[in-house]
């Protein structure tokens, strides 16, 4: 059982180190190039437009295929579009390579979630995921830190080609795994927009018919993507509010990192002993609370104690809504609902991110965003106070039995 989990891991986490590493070269390749911050800048526009409009038909492409073979499929089609990308002679090529590269990579994780879904059973998911966060952390920690090395050692277009050796390797994995049957509750129809218009039409029955599930995933989405939100800002106001400098700018993120690292080992550890309930409820809340937290610090001692809270107990909520939502999404419905999840997320990352943005133009970084970490700590409060309900329970497996 745990060769097939080894699997997983293993080729999900040696892709994600490797997107740290293809992230860092990728923005020196592109400076190099043209020696401008804003063509920088493009690849994290173009990216998340990619996954937007591809994740508007992905759903219905996902739900009525192999999962395990298009996961296979947009491992390797990254792997080769990476591959081009240092023999890229313009920008315009360049930014082209990176749309195709988000726009397959938006068929991977519904079909991932999955393929998790039907290999690992119901009373493993939860440690499952954990060491998941487990894996991201670690990458999130190390990668960074491995592309600089790389980069120093062989240059940027061979830290490039490494990435693209990561997805190949993750195809690897994926291949050796059992056999995943497909399901689908899906008619055959001609791939067009009344196909679709039909998909959304069944992803808006399914949210109608499970009132409670959708207020949870609302809660807990609108609450992460002020986070996100807030995360936006951070390096202005560590660097114009508290006056601190890139060394321990660095030296906090890392730390964050690792105590992300460190709360994944505890969800892991923890798993048989602690309710789905409280990793989501006060794994949530105390995350938001370490925004709030940090946001309020006075100095680099408290911005770093509330990070390390922040890194802790965002590890316990995250494995903890992966579980909620693999066990309440119909495995038939996962692809469709993933992707036009992602749509609404992404629409609210920005709508957040601008409306901060705008706050502390008008007001103060500080002061902007202790509101949005208020308005984030009261939602939490609220998904707090609706996952504890004991009549729900069970939406939660048989561990709250």
């Amino acid at each position: 059982m745990w060769k097939k989990y080894g699997l997983l891991l293993g080729g999900i986490g040696v892709s994600n180190f490797g997107n740290w590493v293809y992230l860092v070269a990728l923005n020196l390749l592109v400076l190099d190039m043209t020696g401008s911050a804003a063509a920088v800048a493009g690849i994290y526009i173009i990216g998340p437009a990619a996954r937007v409009i591809t994740n508007l038909f992905a759903g219905s492409v996902i739900d009525r295929s192999d999962k395990k073979r298009l996961m296979i499929a947009s491992d390797v089609l990254r792997g080769l579009l990476i591959l081009l990308m240092p023999f890229a002679g313009s920008i315009w090529l360049i930014y082209a390579l990176v749309f195709c590269t988000n726009a397959v990579g938006a068929f991977f994780g519904p079909s991932s979630t999955f393929v998790i879904t039907k290999l690992v059973p119901d009373g493993d998911r939860k440690r499952f995921n954990s060491f998941m966060g487990m894996m991201n952390s670690g990458a999130f920690v190390l990668g960074p830190a491995l592309a600089g090395v790389l980069i120093l050692a062989f240059g940027t277009t061979w830290s490039i080609f490494l990435n693209a050796v990561t997805f190949f390797i993750c195809a690897v994995c994926i291949s050796l795994l059992p056999a995943v049957a497909v399901e689908r509750d899906t008619e055959e129809t001609r791939f067009g927009w009344r196909m679709i218009r039909g998909d959304f039409s069944a992803v808006r029955r399914f949210t109608k018919a499970e009132p409670f599930f959708f207020r949870i995933y609302l809660l807990f989405q609108v609450t992460l993507m002020v986070a996100f939100a807030l995360d936006s800002q951070e390096v202005t106001f560590l660097k114009q509010d508290l006056g601190l400098d890139d060394r321990q700018y660095g030296l906090i993120v890392s730390i964050t990192g690792a105590g992300s690292l460190v709360g994944a080992s505890l969800a892991a550890a923890l798993s048989k002993k602690v309710s789905l309930q409280m990793y989501i409820a006060v794994g949530m809340a105390m995350t938001m609370a370490g925004y709030a937290a940090f946001y309020s610090s006075s100095g680099f001692w408290t911005a770093t104690g509330s990070f390390i809270v922040l890194g802790v107990f965002m590890a316990f909520s995250n494995a903890g809504y992966e579980t909620f939502y693999q066990r309440n999404v119909p495995t038939s419905l996962m692809g469709r609902f993933g992707s036009l999840a992602a749509i609404f997320q992404s629409a609210l990352q920005i709508l957040f991110t601008l409306v901060l943005g705008l706050a502390a133009e008008w007001f103060s970084v500080q002061g902007a965003a202790i509101g949005f970490a208020a308005l984030a700590l009261l939602l939490s409060g609220v998904l707090a106070i609706s996952v504890l309900d004991r009549r729900k329970a069970g939406y939660f497996g048989a561990e709250t039995a």
